[in-house]
């Protein structure tokens, strides 16, 4: 079977796909693709001069709007501008996301920053956006994991990590739950009878410019440490086709994975990918989910569906 590629994705002119973190690794191929193939993509991104100039690059129909995920008051007048402007949105991929294994650091908000980055951001987001996806006609909402879901644990008790904080930890508790968010959003959009599908991705090992911010605290040996990724990953351009093949393969499910194929999902073609037991637990989403709300203030059409 012939490796699926950047090059199968179907013709997408006519539709608007917003790309978090577009400026820089996956998020850069990811709108570089979708733009390529015809779609008018919205780079939402923190640096608007990083995103004007990765516009310029990517070339196609974009544009560039502020997005600062770490910040409740961002996303909301984010997304008040975006649906004005654009009341159908056709896929958001929610791919922006923070690795900072240093000292514990909270957002605008007084969230542990994991946490408001890679999660809280995107659940706000997305209910902000869902009425937009829902008018399209066969919307998507990416949500990019990574391996890194599999061996963590959520803490209800302490979800801001306020005891015994460790970065790496904290990284993979967001990482979690992004996964479990990403599929509980998938039941809940089904139960409803939404149109919309929820489906996630991870990228394997794959080097891209958060690495080296990861470890700047560690001065020369982070940069060491840093340089031996290098050698150790794919390019960003392999490690994007998981979640462009979420995005925009023909066919795809709600609740499905995607992941490389090849040893242990580090690396290789896409297929799709193992979840963590955690991940796949209705009892944990249901409680993340509410408590995303409640941290948010953002319910959305999906607010308050309890399941059995």
């Amino acid at each position: 079977m012939t490796a699926w590629t950047a090059d199968h994705i179907p013709d997408q002119r006519g539709r608007v796909a917003v790309v978090t973190g577009a400026n820089s690794g996956l998020g850069l191929v990811t709108a570089t693709e979708l733009a390529r193939h015809g779609a008018r993509v919205v780079l939402a991104v923190r640096d608007t001069a990083a995103g004007r100039e990765a516009a310029r690059r990517i070339g196609g129909e974009t544009e560039v709007r502020e997005l600062d995920l770490a910040s409740l008051a961002s996303v909301r007048a984010f997304a008040a501008t975006l649906v004005a402007d654009h009341p159908r949105i056709d896929l958001l991929v929610n791919n922006a996301g923070a690795v900072l294994l240093g000292p514990r650091r909270t957002s605008a908000d007084g969230f542990e920053l994991h946490l408001a980055t890679n999660l809280l951001g995107h659940f706000a987001l997305t209910g902000l956006l869902l009425e937009s996806l829902a008018a399209a006609r066969q919307a998507r909402v990416v949500s990019l994991s990574s391996l890194t879901h599999r061996t963590a644990r959520l803490d209800f008790a302490d979800l801001m990590y306020e005891r015994n904080y460790r970065g790496s930890a904290a990284y993979g508790r967001s990482k979690l739950a992004t996964t479990v968010f990403g599929v509980e959003l998938d039941r809940r959009l089904r139960a409803a009878g939404s149109p919309v599908v929820s489906v996630l991705a991870h990228p394997g090992l794959t080097r891209t410019n958060l690495t080296p911010r990861a470890w700047a605290h560690r001065g020369r040996a982070g940069r060491a440490v840093a340089r031996l990724g290098l050698l150790t990953t794919q390019p960003a351009q392999q490690g994007a086709l998981p979640q462009l093949h979420a995005a925009t393969a023909p066919g795809v499910r709600g609740g499905q994975f995607f992941g490389p194929a090849r040893l242990w999902e580090t690396w290789g073609p896409v297929a799709e990918a193992r979840l963590g037991r955690g991940a796949a637990d209705p009892a944990a989403g249901k409680r993340l989910w509410a408590a995303a709300e409640e941290l948010t203030g953002v319910g959305g059409p999906l607010a308050g569906r309890d399941r059995q």
